[in-house]
């Protein structure tokens, strides 16, 4: 269930109005696309990579990481909050469908990967170190190549995926796109492959030859990177991430970013909806704070009566909530219309 709510889930945009904005779920199956691609060229396993890439934004509230700021200011004297540790949380605690067991009965290797595909964790917070004094992670270890690859292929899909609903949006150009060199060298060369082509298609098509790119760059230096390494063991403990881009690469995908937080994330329309979409988190995390009768009759009866676990699990709920669910629900509790929370 947690994985099919991820249609109705924030990525960039909050609730967009229009039908082929990404989503969560579509982002998380784009990653899981770029993911096998990798996977398959450096003969690792396809279906533990496949699991990972479509398991790792499972943790992600309603209004993606707005709604996780205002989980994390709700829960500062509880712990915080963390999407991360929330998905491992969801799949080994919340999503409970089987009679003999709490959680998921998945994998040590996936759920190994869940938990630290973006490298070693250090210091875990109280979610990750309650379900690895349980289940032990190997924390501080480099995660296998597979959960290193699902990382990169997530990079891989957002960085280029946001830039196409960015322009759908029209918060961004093609003059701003081509401020970047490798852009713009991309760019003169789909124009050159393709001359009488619309312009549009000329932009999807620079967007998948910049996703091309990243993937071979991947490909080649993860290859290069591996010589000489025989096992997971030594993966674990080469004491350094092995799956990703070359250094060159690295830095136009870091570039790319710093561009795209400057023109799309942090556009002002965004902030302002952002700000908006904080806003419903922590109303509806104190609502039910002051009155637990407000929330579904299964979850009141398993809410704890002390803290930190009433916290959390009030946490929880929200966390699994989809946009459009968390509106109607605030609107539901404070007689307001639940569109306009949001989309003012």
């Amino acid at each position: 269930m947690s994985f099919r709510r991820l249609k109705s889930k924030t990525q960039v945009f909050i609730a967009p109005d229009g039908d082929h904005y990404r989503t969560r779920l579509t982002h998380s199956l784009e990653v899981a696309q770029i993911g096998r691609v990798i996977a398959r060229a450096l003969g690792l396993d396809e279906d533990l990579t496949e699991a990972l890439c479509l398991a790792h934004d499972l943790g992600h509230p309603p209004f993606g990481h707005a709604g996780e700021a205002a989980l994390s200011a709700a829960m500062q004297q509880h712990g915080g909050f963390c999407h991360n540790a929330q998905a491992l949380r969801t799949v080994m605690r919340i999503e409970s469908p089987y009679p003999q067991h709490d959680g998921l009965n998945l994998t040590w290797d996936l759920l190994e990967g869940l938990a630290k595909h973006n490298g070693p964790v250090t210091t875990p917070g109280w979610a990750l170190a309650e379900l690895d004094a349980a289940f032990p992670l190997m924390l501080g270890t480099w995660p296998s190549l597979e959960a290193q690859v699902a990382a990169v292929a997530d990079d891989i899909a957002y960085d280029n995926h946001d830039i196409d609903d960015g322009l759908r949006a029209g918060f961004l150009s093609l003059d701003d796109l081509l401020t970047l060199d490798f852009l713009a060298d991309q760019w003169r060369t789909v124009e050159k492959r393709f001359p009488h082509a619309p312009r549009e298609r000329l932009l999807r098509e620079m967007i998948r030859d910049q996703i091309g790119l990243m993937v071979k760059d991947v490909i080649e230096h993860t290859a290069a990177q591996v010589q000489g390494v025989g096992s997971v063991a030594e993966v674990r403990g080469a004491g350094r991430q092995l799956a990703g881009f070359s250094p060159a690469m690295a830095a136009r995908e870091r570039r790319l970013k710093a561009f795209m937080y400057e023109r799309l994330y942090y556009h002002p329309e965004q902030v302002s909806a952002a700000d908006r979409a904080r806003d419903v988190v922590a109303r509806l995390f104190a609502a039910y704070d002051r009155d637990a009768t407000l929330m579904p009759g299964d979850w009141q009866a398993r809410l704890p009566a002390q803290e930190p676990g009433r916290s959390r699990m009030i946490a929880d709920f929200i966390a699994g909530m989809s946009d459009r669910f968390a509106m109607q629900a605030l609107g539901a509790i404070e007689g307001t219309h639940p569109v306009g929370l949001i989309n003012v």
